[in-house]
Order: C-alpha cells, then sequence, then structure tokens
C-alpha cells in the first residue's frame, strides 16, 4: 500500500542520515588522530634536532664543517702570503731608500766639488786678470802682523784737529780695504774700459778626457750618441757597473731610472771629466 511505502522510505532515509553522520564522526576522529600523530613526529624530530641526533641535521652540518675546514686553510695560507709579501715590499723599499741616498750623497759630493772647482778657477782668472803689484799686499799684510812694541810712544796721528777752519770729512778705512776698493775697480775698467788690457789666459784645473755634450734632447758621448728611454749600462771606478733607462736629458745633466724604480742623475762635466763612464747595454 502506499502509506506503506512512505513508511519504509522515511526509515530509510533515517537509516542513511544516521550512517551518514556516523561515517563523519569517524572520519573526524581519524583526521584528528592523523594530526596528533603529525605532530607527535614533528616534536620528536625537533628534540633530536636539538639534541644534534637528526640525520636531516648531521649531513648538512657534515657539509658546512668540511667547508669551513677547507676555507680556513686557504685563508690562512692566503694570510701568511699576504704577510711575505708585505715584508718583501717594506725590505725594497728600505733598501730603495738607501741606494737613494747613496746616489743622492754622491751626486750631492760631486756638485759640490765642481762648485769649489768652479770657485777656484775664477779666483785663479780673477788673480790674472789684476794687475796689481804684490808689493803693496805684503807691506800691508806685514804692517797688520807686526806686534805693538809696549815701551813704544804711540805715533798715531790724530784723528781730527779742532784747528781746520772748514768742515772736514774723517776717513777710518784702513789701507787694506782702500787696496780692496781699488782692486775691484781696476778689474771693472779692465773689464768694461776701450782701451783694456788683454788678461792671460786662465789657468784650466783639468782637461776634459771625454767627449761629451747634449743636443735637442739627446746625448753624444764618446763618438755615441743616446736617446730617452735607451738602456745604459753606468760605470764607476772602484764599483760595480749598474744598468739603468734614460728618463731625461738636459742640458748639463742626464736623468735616469734604476731596476729598482729609483731615480738619480748625471753631470755631463763628470762624463768630460771620467768620473762616470757609460755605454749601450745590448743584453
Amino acid at each position: 500500500s502506499l502509506e506503506m511505502d512512505d513508511e519504509d522510505c522515511e526509515r530509510r532515509r533515517m537509516e542513511c542520515l544516521d550512517e551518514m553522520s556516523n561515517l563523519e564522526k569517524q572520519f573526524t576522529d581519524l583526521k584528528d588522530q592523523l594530526y596528533k600523530e603529525r605532530l607527535s613526529q614533528v616534536d620528536a624530530k625537533l628534540q633530536e634536532v636539538i639534541a644534534g641526533k637528526a640525520p636531516e641535521y648531521l649531513e648538512p652540518l657534515a657539509a658546512l664543517q668540511e667547508n669551513m675546514q677547507i676555507r680556513t686553510k686557504v685563508a690562512g695560507i692566503y694570510r701568511e702570503l699576504c704577510l711575505e709579501s708585505v715584508k718583501n715590499k717594506y725590505e725594497c723599499e728600505i733598501q730603495a731608500s738607501r741606494q737613494h741616498c747613496e746616489s743622492e750623497k754622491l751626486l750631492l759630493y760631486d756638485t759640490v766639488q765642481s762648485e769649489l772647482e768652479e770657485k777656484i778657477r775664477r779666483l785663479e782668472e780673477d788673480r790674472h786678470s789684476i794687475d796689481i803689484t804684490s808689493e803693496l799686499w805684503n807691506d800691508e799684510l806685514q804692517s797688520r802682523k807686526k806686534r805693538k812694541d809696549p815701551f813704544s810712544p804711540d805715533k798715531k796721528k790724530p784723528v781730527f784737529s779742532l784747528t781746520f777752519p772748514r768742515p772736514y770729512i774723517v776717513y777710518m778705512l784702513q789701507d787694506l780695504d782702500i787696496l780692496e776698493d781699488w782692486t775691484t775697480i781696476r778689474k771693472a775698467m779692465a773689464t768694461l774700459g776701450p782701451h783694456r788690457v788683454k788678461p792671460e789666459p786662465p789657468v784650466k784645473l783639468e782637461k776634459h778626457l771625454h767627449s761629451a755634450r747634449s743636443e735637442e734632447g739627446r746625448l753624444y758621448y764618446d763618438g755615441e750618441w743616446y736617446g730617452r728611454g735607451q738602456t745604459i749600462c753606468i760605470d764607476k771606478k772602484d764599483e760595480c757597473p749598474t744598468s739603468a733607462i734614460i728618463t731625461t736629458i738636459n742640458h748639463d745633466e742626464v736623468w735616469f731610472k734604476r731596476p729598482d724604480g729609483s731615480k738619480s742623475k748625471l753631470y755631463i762635466s763628470q762624463l768630460q771629466k771620467g768620473k762616470y763612464s757609460i755605454k749601450h747595454n745590448h743584453n
């Protein structure tokens, strides 16, 4: 009958609803249980990591430690190389400074010697160009050197007298000072006067043993030409020859650079006198 079918359908519907709610409850319980199990696994793994026993932690840690050891070893080797390089550079700077100082001392000595020789030459020229008898000088010098006799009366003339009726000038110059002024005037007159007497040729102190001169930025020395940038061999008596590169050639000097980087100079007059000698370095 129809009523029986409706009741049967309602009963079946209720049974299905009960079964669905039971399934939903079981699914929720299983889901909570799975969450708790996963959470417990994660907590356990975290405790292993904290304790330093988890393989997922130990393997990357071992790789990091190995990499750290390699980089530490490389850094130590690089540090030793840097320290050795700095030490070598310091020693090179000290050696270059000492060599430069010695070179400048030698150049300064040669410069002072050349200046003194030039002064001596000029004095020789002055001595030969001034016509003055030596008797005047000798008499004055001997009069200065004579000692005054304490028992002899003073025969000096009075400096001034009150009997002069007009103004006058008292000269206090010594005879030697007057002779010096007179010599200077005679020298000027001999130089500028129209009828001056030809002075005697000056005495040469040194003969140039070698030919050396500079022309248009190049150096001519004993038949050879030298230019900027050329490698030369510098030789000095009682010293080992040194190699150098020409950097600048001026009117009276030549600048060069040594292999260590220090710069020095040679005077062309030193090459002429034979104090230094140079030649091309073809090595």
